[in-house]
C-alpha cells in the first residue's frame, strides 16, 4: 500500500480528483459542480515531492471550476504493476 505519491507513480496508480461540493449550501439549494478528472501522477511528483503524503493531497486542491476547497480524491491502484525495460534485458 502506498503512503506517497512517489510509491503511488511507481506503483502505476491512477488518481481521480472530483468536487465534493454538495447540493446545498446552508439551507439553500444549489446546483452540484460536476467537475472531474484525472491527475497527472507524474506532475503530481515534480511538484509536490516523491514524499508527499497521499492523505494529505485533498487538502492542498481547489475545484477549478467552482473554487471549492472541498475536493475528492480517488486513488485507484493497477491489477498489475508496469513492467520497466532494461538495456540488455527483454
Amino acid at each position: 500500500m502506498a503512503e506517497t505519491i512517489g510509491e503511488a507513480m511507481d506503483a502505476g496508480w491512477d488518481i481521480r480528483a472530483r468536487c465534493a461540493w454538495g447540493r446545498r449550501d446552508g439551507l439553500k439549494s444549489v446546483r452540484q459542480c460536476p467537475w472531474k478528472h484525472t491527475l497527472d501522477i507524474v506532475t503530481l511528483v515534480a511538484t509536490r515531492g516523491r514524499d508527499f503524503p497521499l492523505a494529505m493531497l485533498s487538502q492542498r486542491m481547489r475545484c477549478p471550476v467552482c473554487g471549492s476547497r472541498r475536493v475528492a480524491i480517488a486513488y485507484l491502484p493497477k491489477a498489475e504493476p508496469p513492467r520497466v525495460m532494461t538495456m540488455g534485458r527483454n
